[in-house]
């Protein structure tokens, strides 16, 4: 899984490259086809929201892509609140696909029989 960290108003070190690697590395375990999570972190600038940052993450996969956002004061918490928000994604779609999966055995459908087979009417 490739991890792309970018910074919008913020500079990205070492420290919070690898604590979004150490976070985001159960969503790796959970889906092992994820191909590539893409992190942008964002600096508000608005005093009304006392300097919060704000995380934005696309997780993608072969044949889904997953996004989520999270606010918080510092960036350890927002990337916190963000790696909740794509594992409850990721359980919701994996329970999805179970239970449309053993729906699908439950219906097997039952070979065609001609009425000579069955033998004369009474």
């Amino acid at each position: 899984m490739d991890l792309f960290v970018k910074g919008r108003g913020t500079t990205i070190t070492d420290q919070i490259r690898t604590a979004a690697e150490h976070k985001l590395g159960r969503l790796e375990r959970m889906e092992p086809r994820a191909t590539r999570v893409e992190i942008e972190i964002i600096s508000e600038k608005n005093p009304r929201l006392g300097g919060k940052k704000r995380v934005e993450a696309t997780l993608e996969t072969p044949r889904k892509t997953f996004r989520a956002h999270a606010d918080a004061n510092d960036i350890g918490s927002a990337l916190d609140r963000l790696a909740e928000k794509l594992e409850r994604q990721l359980r919701d779609h994996h329970t999805k696909r179970r239970t449309r999966l053993v729906a699908r055995i439950g219906r097997v459908e039952s070979p065609e029989v001609s009425p000579e087979e069955t033998g004369p009417a009474e």
